[in-house]
């Protein structure tokens, strides 16, 4: 699904995007992801996602991976069944690649810093 990323900009299922992208489970891309406050992510920012009941979520924290999940965001996540996956943007996206053909997966990725 996620074919190439860089520096600004990730291709999902041949679109080029250069905004921070959610993809749901079903594959539907939402661009122009904001997080409340930048580079921390919360709960709330996953709301959208949370609300497509996926069993993982994997977070690309940007390619010098500076988005962190708060504290506690790993332990909300798994008392809802969802296991959490984050990673530098790169990596992420292999993760997703894979994870996405035998679970229900969704993704944030943070696509500069």
């Amino acid at each position: 699904m996620i074919s190439t990323s860089s520096f600004g900009s990730i291709q999902v299922s041949g679109e080029k995007y250069t905004t921070d992208i959610l993809i749901y489970p079903d594959g539907r891309v939402a661009d122009n992801w904001w997080r409340q406050h930048g580079h921390r992510l919360t709960l709330a920012d996953l709301a959208p996602l949370l609300a497509a009941q996926p069993e993982i979520i994997v977070i690309g924290t940007g390619v010098y991976g500076r988005l962190v999940p708060e504290p506690g965001l790993t332990s909300a996540l798994k008392a809802r069944g969802i296991d959490l996956v984050a990673d530098r943007t790169d990596r992420a996206a292999a993760r997703f690649n894979a994870l996405q053909a035998s679970h229900r997966t969704a993704a944030g990725f943070h696509l500069t810093c």
